[in-house]
């Protein structure tokens, strides 16, 4: 028996549990003190009520004979699938039904896509980036290389044609640093991907910020994108699924390589390893996308959207660099007086209880860097922002 090697090169994730153990320690030493953590990357409204409704709805459906659903399809529902169809043709992005596949959420589609690609195919992902990117390359055993992202470039690196890669990780809206790809942007890593025969993997989990038709909800809206990428989006940030779990895949029937349709080879996956999203929580997600579903999460992402501009307005006064916060719920700043990202958050610990994340968890282009996320409670981000506001 042996057992996946690759594992041992993972390295500990340590971020979060390091933070939650600096913040214990601190509040057992100073009890009295109102700790505001703003580093959590998890919603905190609740479900709009017609989501609530629609559950509430299809539970009341699974205990009546005649409306009693048993195994659904494994790539989702035709009513979601419709539904998720009719939202991407307000974007004047056209796909066929069967090219969208529900799934439980965005980052098990990022990690369980990879099981359609070879072993050998070279990786390419932004420096910083959301850990999931290189994790689960690193236990496929896929050689890893980096696209630097840093203040000179905006955080949104172009493609080198003096690199060569097979797979492309693009997030915009992006987690961690909050920065998005103009069409222009976006245009480039399409033609590269055309030119070099190369698969996009686009992660567009946090669209439902961008506030400009100028920039990109999708990567289906740049020319000949539905030939080398694929979409993930995410029900979690949008309404507020991160407990439900629901999200979706798009996987275009143009998408060929080697003769074989990704497309076909993701179905297959799918009915193979993937017994589909409970009944309940697709009609949950169908409810997003009425008229009043979509007023009632446009509320929900405007309230947090208010809160990055409140963290953002405090950076700008306090002549602070960062990226994100107007079309993204994340505001990654530039640590002051050159402090080190663990530093700087051992600073706004102690001395005004403020949490955040520090930027070197998410690659070393994050040394240096932090992140404050807008989904948390108003009143404490204001609070948190005076405090911030004092000390600076």
């Amino acid at each position: 028996m042996y057992i996946n090697e690759n594992y041992l090169k993972l390295e500990d994730s340590y971020l979060f549990s390091t933070i939650a153990k600096k913040v214990a320690e601190f509040t057992k030493k100073h009890p009295e003190k109102n700790i505001i953590k703003l580093g959590i990357g998890d919603v905190t409204l609740p479900l709009p009520p017609i989501v609530v409704e629609a559950i509430k709805k299809a539970a009341d459906e699974m205990g009546v004979q005649e409306t009693f659903k048993g195994y659904g399809p494994e790539q989702g529902y035709a009513f979601l699938r419709e539904a998720v169809q009719k939202y991407y043709l307000r974007k004047s992005v056209k796909l066929d039904a069967d090219e969208i596949f529900i799934s439980d959420g965005a980052k098990s589609d990022l990690g369980n896509i990879l099981d359609i690609f070879g072993l050998n195919n070279t990786v390419l992902v932004p420096d910083p980036v959301y850990p999931v990117y290189v994790d689960t390359n690193v236990m496929a055993g896929r050689k890893i290389i980096y696209a630097d992202a840093n203040d000179s470039n905006g955080f949104l690196p172009q493609p080198d044609n003096n690199v060569k890669c097979d797979i492309i990780y693009i997030c915009s809206p992006n987690n961690p640093t909050g920065a998005v790809y103009t069409k222009e942007g976006l245009t480039k890593w399409v033609e590269y991907a055309l030119k070099n025969d190369a698969i996009i993997l686009f992660d567009a989990a946090y669209e439902c910020f961008i506030k400009s038709p100028e920039l990109p909800n999708s990567i289906y809206e740049i020319e000949g994108a539905e030939n080398c990428a694929i979409e993930f989006c995410s029900f979690s940030k949008t309404a507020g699924f991160t407990g439900t779990r629901c999200g979706y895949t798009v996987i275009p029937k143009k998408l060929v390589k080697q003769g074989a349709s990704l497309n076909k080879f993701w179905l297959r996956r799918q009915t193979t390893k993937f017994n589909g999203v409970p009944y309940i929580v697709q009609r949950a997600a169908e409810a997003v996308f009425s008229e009043n579903g979509q007023k009632q999460i446009k509320e929900n992402i405007s309230y947090y959207s208010e809160n990055a501009k409140i963290i953002a307005d405090t950076m700008d006064k306090k002549g602070i660099w960062y990226t994100g916060g107007k079309h993204s719920p994340y505001i990654w700043l530039k640590c002051p007086d050159n402090m080190t990202s663990w530093d700087f958050f051992d600073y706004l610990l102690n001395n005004i209880g403020v949490v955040g994340t520090p930027g070197s968890g998410f690659g070393r282009n994050g040394e240096g860097y932090f992140r404050l996320t807008s989904f948390g409670n108003k009143e404490k981000t204001i609070e948190a922002m005076q405090r911030f506001s004092n000390l600076f």
